[in-house]
């Protein structure tokens, strides 16, 4: 890898966290998506140059995540840990209640009006930005081989399921809601999205199989009933979207998938495919539409370099898949191949945005942390993308 995408996203995440408060005497402003790739950004970032401080800024990171997300707002009546947990067992425990967005404005009240545009600065919680978290203490986990961190990731998987799934009535299947109150008591937006089943069953495949791997702490819950539910709501819709983001995360989850699959943790390869088909049908629709074409103004880099992550991603799957043609089926390596040719628009999306011009724009500055921190993450995916062999 070239110095200067090292070089890049090593003084991206410096600035965003002297910004965010973790290495400076600034207000601190943590935002739990964010934050999830960042702290997968430090981890890639000590993996290549072996230095220490980056993995440090990662545990100081989950460390500040879990005791600012972890517990209530400092404008809210209500203290202490999400959880209700005493402060001792709180701090063992930071994840058993959940996470908060880290919104700007309080959540919205019992008996306040739903208003669409508004809900989007409000806080509470989301299940993808839990399964992001899930994702970044997997990881953490993976990288120190530290049980601990897997635990409190299981812990979160556990309350995410019994929050956010229900069953409208006794007789019809289950569902999500989209967000949830920060106590997880009342559901703000009852609506499903289209990819959180996928979101959950992956992501419980990859922490049980970092568990089963590590060896899980007593008392540590499995996943296996919330996959089943999980799996049967999958069954229900299609997963193909024109959404870059969502693009992008179905082919993070299809590397997700392959990985566990030659590492022998999950036997569900033909996941993968289902998968990749659905993003191609998605890559093609995007690539037609003409969206990189418009000015910074009218695009969301973070969006966009979602999908760039993604194509990194299906970049790593063609290669595995090529270092063991035999052991792969045909349709899965000609639905690789066929992503092959999106590479050019990864390329596209990130010189883009590393164009210190565009990074001018208001969209790029309204929404800084969040589109530095992936692009500093498409320029270094290794810590997201890649799950280090347990075995």
């Amino acid at each position: 890898m070239p110095d200067t995408r090292l070089e890049e996203a090593g003084a991206l995440m410096d600035a965003f966290a002297a910004r965010t408060g973790l290495t400076s005497g600034q207000t601190v402003q943590r935002y739990l998506w964010t934050d999830a790739f960042a702290v997968c950004n430090y981890l890639g970032l000590a993996r290549l140059t072996g230095d220490q401080a980056y993995t440090d800024a990662a545990l100081a990171l989950v460390g500040q995540v879990h005791h600012t997300l972890g517990r209530h707002r400092n404008d809210d009546p209500r203290t202490g840990w999400l959880s209700g947990l005493n402060e001792e067992d709180g701090a063992q425990h930071p994840t058993r209640g959940g996470l908060r967005i880290g919104k700007a404005l309080p959540e919205r009240g019992p008996d306040e009006p739903y208003d669409e545009r508004l809900e989007w600065d409000r806080d509470g919680q989301y299940f993808h930005y839990l399964t992001r978290w899930m994702h970044a203490l997997d990881q953490l986990a993976r990288t120190m081989r530290t049980p601990r961190f897997n635990l409190q990731a299981r812990e979160l998987a556990q309350t995410a399921f019994d929050a956010f799934t229900f069953r409208p009535s006794p007789r019809e299947p289950r569902r999500m809601a989209w967000k949830m109150s920060i106590d997880l008591r009342r559901r703000l937006v009852p609506a499903m999205g289209q990819h959180d089943p996928l979101d959950g069953y992956i992501t419980n495949l990859q922490l049980q199989a970092t568990a089963d791997a590590l060896g899980p702490p007593a008392g540590g819950p499995e996943l296996d009933r919330a996959n089943r539910e999980y799996a049967a709501m999958m069954q229900r819709g299609s997963w193909t979207t024109s959404d870059p983001l969502g693009i992008g995360g179905l082919l993070v989850d299809a590397w997700c998938v392959q990985q566990l699959v030659q590492q022998g943790s999950v036997p569900v390869a033909r996941l993968t495919g289902r998968l990749l088909a659905a993003a191609l049908d998605g890559l093609a629709a995007f690539a037609q539409s003409g969206a990189t074409d418009q000015q910074a103004e009218r695009r969301l880099a973070f969006r966009e370099l979602g999908l760039a992550i993604g194509l990194h991603a299906a970049e790593r799957l063609h290669h595995a898949l090529s270092r063991d043609a035999v052991g792969n089926d045909a349709r899965l390596r000609a639905l690789s191949q066929a992503l092959m040719q999106f590479q050019p628009l990864r390329e596209s999306i990130e010189v883009f945005w590393r164009d210190p011009v565009h990074q001018q724009a208001d969209t790029w500055r309204e929404h800084e942390d969040i589109n530095a921190v992936m692009l500093a993450t498409s320029l270094v995916p290794d810590g997201y993308l890649d799950l280090l062999p347990l075995q």
